[in-house]
């Protein structure tokens, strides 16, 4: 167990929340004004974890805070006082979080395990409308790029491998058989691959899936590094967001689809040490609850 003065946890919990406020003051302004946003509020809607909950500070697994302020941590029912401070009680974790913690440590390994695939230029997206009238096009306030009939012919032309299952669901009926491969759920294990946006952007998932488990540091790098693929995800589909500042990588071009996969590799990069940290904070959990 690592010990955290009071004076010492505190600046970690006040810088947490100022790092995170940069992501959630803007995105709860924008609600307040019924704005959409159609990058970040992706951050938000899809995944599921609060602002406030994003705001949190907890210090992880392993890691007791001392002083009296700590017992406001008592609130949750996953903490523990003991001698020293208050800390997460690993001896009493759920069944329930360690299933999830096996399985966010099988997939993760697993997707860390395999080489990554650079090849597929983000045509989950234009597989998404793929021949969608208008008015069911998820970000319909905002035009496609080469129109309709310019982004039919890209699906068309373009060879489709997407490897996420949870991007493929939400492929569009004709355009599911255009893809070469077939994720499903009960593949996800065997099919995830590091190059897969869609799968580093899951990390900040994995990582939330675990709160309060996780140290917030390692769940705000999992959230900034899906802020940016998410970034990039949105600038190569077939939407025209130069408005916003995001100008388009054209993936229907070759130079866009070297700039693409160059962005992918650097992404590969940034999530090799979070998955890493996922990994051991998952064994530390399952070795904690067998011994338990």
């Amino acid at each position: 167990m690592t010990v955290l003065e009071e004076i010492d946890w505190h600046a970690r919990r006040d810088a947490h929340a100022e790092r995170m406020r940069a992501w959630t003051e803007p995105h709860q302004a924008r609600r307040a004004r019924g704005e959409k946003h159609p990058v970040l509020d992706f951050l938000f809607t899809y995944y599921s974890h609060r602002p406030a909950h994003l705001e949190r500070w907890h210090p992880g697994a392993g890691v007791v805070l001392a002083g009296e302020s700590a017992r406001a941590y008592l609130r949750w029912p996953t903490y523990t006082a003991t001698d020293a401070g208050v800390t997460v009680d690993l001896a009493a974790l759920p069944q329930s979080r360690r299933r999830s913690a096996r399985f966010i440590r099988d997939l993760v390994a697993a997707t860390a395990s395999r080489p990554p695939r650079l090849g597929c230029f983000g045509l989950h997206e234009w597989a998404m409308v793929y021949r969608l009238p208008e008015t069911e096009i998820r970000h319909v306030d905002w035009p496609l790029r080469l129109g309709a009939a310019g982004t039919d012919e890209v699906v068309e032309t373009q060879t489709i491998k997407c490897s996420h299952f949870d991007a493929f669901r939400f492929f569009t009926e004709p355009a599911r058989p255009r893809n070469t491969l077939e994720p499903s759920r009960d593949r996800q294990i065997a099919m995830e691959q590091p190059g897969c946006l869609h799968a580093t952007m899951d990390l900040f998932k994995w990582a939330y899936k675990l709160d309060p488990y996780t140290p917030s540091d390692l769940l705000a790098d999992c959230f900034e590094l899906a802020s940016d693929v998410r970034e990039l995800d949105m600038r190569a589909s077939p939407y025209d967001l130069s408005p916003l500042g995001y100008e388009p990588v054209r993936i229907e071009t070759e130079r866009g689809r070297a700039e693409y996969a160059r962005r992918q590799a650097e992404f590969v990069r940034r999530a090799e040490p979070l998955r890493h940290r996922l990994i051991a904070l998952c064994d530390l959990l399952l070795e904690s609850s067998t011994h338990s």
